[in-house]
C-alpha cells in the first residue's frame, strides 16, 4: 500500500462468537471509537466501499496486512478485524490491549 495518513489506536481485542457456535470459535476485533474514529472517518471521506468500509494497511508490532475496518452500529465507530496469522506472530489475543497503526492509502 502507499504510504498514506496514518492514525494509532491502542484498544483491547475483543471475541464476537455466534449465538450457535462452539466456545472456541469465533472472530477477533478491535474498537476504533473517539477522536481517531473521526479522524479516519473525515480522512476517507469519498473512498469508502461496501458497508461503509475503508481499506487499510494495518500494522500491530511488526506484523503488518492489508485489511479493511467496518463501521460499528453501536457508538459510530469502525471495528478492525483482527486474522489468527496477527495473532499468532504478536502473541494476542482476547482482552489484550494492543496498539495498532492504520495507514490509508
Amino acid at each position: 500500500m502507499d504510504s498514506g495518513e496514518n492514525f494509532e489506536v491502542t484498544s483491547r481485542i475483543w471475541l464476537w462468537r455466534p449465538a450457535n457456535a462452539a466456545r472456541s470459535s469465533g472472530w477477533h476485533f478491535l474498537t476504533i471509537d473517539g477522536q481517531a474514529a473521526a479522524e479516519i472517518r473525515f480522512a476517507a471521506l469519498g473512498r469508502t466501499g461496501g458497508f461503509g468500509s475503508i481499506k487499510v494497511e494495518a500494522r500491530i508490532g511488526g506484523t503488518r496486512w492489508a485489511t479493511s475496518i467496518f463501521p460499528q452500529r453501536e457508538g459510530g465507530g469502525f471495528i478492525l478485524p483482527i486474522k489468527a496469522q496477527v495473532r499468532k506472530a504478536e502473541g494476542i489475543g482476547e482482552g489484550d490491549e494492543v496498539r495498532v497503526v492504520l495507514t490509508l492509502p
